[in-house]
């Protein structure tokens, strides 16, 4: 993934940190050839648990962009963020006032893994609209003073100046479900990672799926699949949105 990550976020993200846990498929040397790119080694706050130490990676490693970032990013390398205009987005959200855009999410899948040298969202068009997708994954951070996120960011409550867009246009692509044989060797690899704690609390349990249980969700997500880029211009995105239970201060685009 690490090619189709850095060519999608290549033309807007100015600088990268990305943390690795000891990955041995050569990925770290890999994005360390990116001239923008920062690897470190992830530290686990929680030695009993990888999901609560990435919650705490994903609350605090943003911080140190203050004063010197207009927006962050925290994601992981299969997600990418959308939209057909993200610099001018950005820009517009930047000029309403905005300080946090959550992505309405979409679980992408294929039959495979595409070529190597494509832009993913061009070639993989077909998702299932996804609520736990739905992440607050680009903020301001001079603006937000804490993020807290819930396991697996699949939702915060963020504390500081708090403005959400008045209309939802980030997506959120998930590009895990490439195929059987991918996504099973993923959940194989991934299984590895989690402790005791982890898997008592349920939390990566699809990481537990066999190869049959696998090949039944993906078959699940084909027969669902939409075009989520053309489901959400029409405006037909019902998944509910964590973000709106609780209205804030929206901003309206000036100019």
């Amino acid at each position: 993934m690490v090619d189709f990550f850095l060519r999608h976020y290549d033309p807007w993200v100015e600088r990268f940190v990305i943390f690795d846990d000891g990955s041995t498929d050569g990925s770290p040397e890999r994005l360390a050839e990116h001239p923008r790119v920062e690897v470190r080694r992830l530290r686990r706050a929680h030695p009993d648990s990888l999901v609560l130490s990435l919650r705490h990676l994903y609350d605090h490693a943003w911080k140190e962009s203050r004063d010197a970032a207009d927006w962050v990013v925290v994601v992981n390398l299969d997600e990418h963020l959308y939209h057909a205009d993200v610099a001018g987005y950005l820009e517009s959200c930047r000029r309403a006032g905005v300080t946090a855009i959550p992505g309405l999410g979409f679980q992408m899948v294929a039959e495979g893994l595409p070529e190597p040298n494509v832009r993913l969202a061009d070639a993989v068009r077909t998702g299932v609209p996804w609520e736990p997708m739905c992440k607050l994954s680009l903020f301001d951070p001079g603006a937000i003073d804490e993020i807290d996120y819930a396991v697996g960011r699949h939702r915060a409550e963020p504390a500081g100046r708090v403005v959400y867009p008045e209309r939802d246009e980030l997506l959120t692509l998930h590009f895990k479900c490439l195929g059987l044989d991918y996504v099973d060797g993923r959940h194989s690899e991934q299984r590895t990672r989690l402790t005791d704690r982890d898997r008592s609390q349920r939390w990566g349990h699809r990481y537990l799926f066999d190869r049959d249980e696998t090949a039944r969700w993906l078959e699940e997500l084909r027969t669902a699949a939409v075009d989520p880029i053309a489901l959400a211009a029409a405006g037909r995105y019902d998944v509910p949105r964590w973000w709106r239970e609780a209205p804030r201060p929206a901003a309206t685009a000036s100019g």
